[in-house]
């Protein structure tokens, strides 16, 4: 029972990484290019290959050492790469930033006057 217990948390654990895996691959592919130069990380065919390799691995190997590798690939694009094209790309994909620079959450700020 033990077994059959511990068999079910490792099937949760290699699905969960297969969806992150996968929702990585799909934000790689959903920012242009020239995002990825700005921020100074690889191109994005590297990401794209990477996280593929990664997708394919946890559908395709048993094996927990290469699973591991595409999950420390997957975390560093979350972590890494992704925060510093949010950053280059005004926040996101499908966002649209209003006002100017110097807007601050309440409204524009202007220098304590």
């Amino acid at each position: 029972m033990l077994m059959t217990a511990f068999g079910g948390f490792l099937s949760l654990l290699y699905l969960a990484m297969l969806v992150l895996a996968v929702v990585a691959l799909a934000m790689a592919a959903l920012y242009r290019d020239d995002a990825y130069r700005a921020a100074d990380k690889q191109n994005k065919g590297f990401w794209l290959i990477i996280l593929g390799i990664a997708v394919a691995v946890n559908l395709l190997v048993p094996m927990l050492f290469l699973q591991l590798a595409g999950l420390v690939a997957t975390i560093v694009f979350f972590v890494d790469v992704r925060p510093a094209l949010k950053q280059v790309s005004g926040g996101g994909w499908g966002r649209r930033r209003r006002g100017s620079s110097s807007d601050g959450p309440y409204g524009p700020y202007n220098g304590g006057r």
